[in-house]
């Protein structure tokens, strides 16, 4: 069976927030909560892949620590700079 559109994203929102560390939860949560509901499908798909990932692996690529995937490249700069950007709490 087919997941749906809905399925896909509330899947991928959830799996944002709650990954194996709180570091990543902080950083891939906001970030899926701002920008999942208006990617393009190949967008979508490249995050999903980069959701199957270790924590482990993505944490250096966001901080710099570690030189990202050429596929994640882009993706994981985005989401370095958002998760660097200003916050607005309420």
């Amino acid at each position: 069976m087919s997941e749906t559109p809905e399925a896909r994203l509330k899947r991928m929102a959830m799996r944002s927030w709650r990954r194996g560390t709180k570091e990543m939860d902080l950083v891939l949560g906001p970030y899926a909560d701002a920008h999942l509901a208006a990617m393009p499908d190949g967008r979508l798909a490249l995050y999903d892949a980069l959701l199957a990932e270790n924590d482990q692996d993505i944490y250096p690529w966001i901080t710099g620590a570690a030189p990202a995937p050429e596929r994640f490249a882009g993706l994981i700069a985005e989401i370095a700079a958002f998760a660097r950007g200003p916050r607005v709490r309420g």
